[in-house]
């Protein structure tokens, strides 16, 4: 269970969690239709020593086993359209002009190595000490496309300050991921998390968001935990993810924060995404993903064309 000041490393409670997000990523990497290439995913994995987690990230998931896939219900394709929807709102948001970055709870992700970004781009990676030494030591052979800063802090203090020591320019237009983390912070930090990135945000800033919606609007919400205790199981992975995550309730719809604070905010549909890019959902599948939001908003004022 979690508690107040917890803390952890890249195999153990929440950064278990980013290991596992990596090792889909290297799934679906390795399809032949695969709707992105993320060749660092593997070596993150695997710089971890586990065969379990090895095993899911060097074949594709379609290879693993037809229990297994199934038993995936919604999170392998959740987890492939939000990182599409991402990348695309990044590329986004530096085809507008915007060269700063922060990725907030970076975890593994490898954005700053694998996607093209213009020569003057610096990017923020806040997280656990722990997880960016590790991310450091597996990925010291890569060189990142951009002016990479690890931000070393628990977003649970004062981050803000940690961010701005590593010199985030706050008179500077910003484009912010908070990718992935919202369930593992408990309601008043959502909100703070939120209302620092606001106040940090000069005109033309751009923030994207994913999370789960009320567990009561959650159609099978049951058979979604068994299903992936099921995954993990079949692999061999010992991982209770519902003790890392607060309670959805009495949260902001950050859709709903970021309009009521001045900013033009959008939800996109995650079905969607994939639709438009030729991936297949079934239709049990696409009914869990309607759950679970991804969404764009934008600070009016200064340079904010798409």
């Amino acid at each position: 269970m979690r508690t107040d000041g917890d803390s952890w490393d890249i195999v153990s409670s929440v950064g278990a969690t980013a290991l596992g997000v990596a090792a889909l990523r290297a799934g679906e990497s390795r399809r032949a239709d695969a709707l992105f290439r993320d060749p660092y995913a593997e070596l993150l994995v695997s710089a971890v020593g586990s065969p379990s987690w090895t095993q899911l990230s060097q074949r594709p998931i379609g290879e693993i086993g037809q229990s297994v896939v199934r038993s995936y219900g919604a999170l392998g394709d959740l987890l492939v359209a939000r990182t599409c929807y991402f990348d695309d709102y990044l590329e986004a948001a530096a085809a507008a002009g915007i060269r700063q970055i922060v990725i907030v709870a970076a975890g593994l992700d490898a954005r700053a190595y694998r996607l093209d970004w213009p020569s003057d781009t610096t990017i923020f990676e806040l997280d656990q000490p722990k997880v960016l030494q590790f991310k450091a030591s597996a990925l010291a052979e890569s060189k990142p496309a951009a002016d990479r800063r690890e931000v070393p802090v628990d977003l649970r203090n004062d981050w803000p300050a940690a961010l701005r020591d590593k010199g985030f320019d706050p008179a500077a237009r910003t484009a912010w991921l908070v990718e992935g983390l919202l369930r593992y912070l408990p309601a008043d930090a959502q909100d703070r998390l939120l209302t620092n990135i606001a106040e940090l945000s000069v005109p033309g800033s751009r923030v994207a968001i994913n999370m789960t919606t009320q567990g009561d609007l959650i159609p099978d919400r049951q058979q979604q935990q068994d299903n992936r205790d099921r995954m993990l199981a079949a692999l061999d992975i010992d991982l209770d993810v519902d003790s890392l995550w607060y309670s959805t309730e009495g949260r902001s719809d950050p859709v709903a924060w970021f309009a009521e604070h001045g900013w033009t905010a959008e939800r996109a549909d995650a079905v969607t995404v994939l639709a438009d890019r030729g991936r297949v959902v079934p239709a049990d599948v696409a009914e869990q993903m309607h759950s679970h939001l991804l969404m764009t908003a934008i600070r009016p004022g200064g340079d904010s064309t798409p």
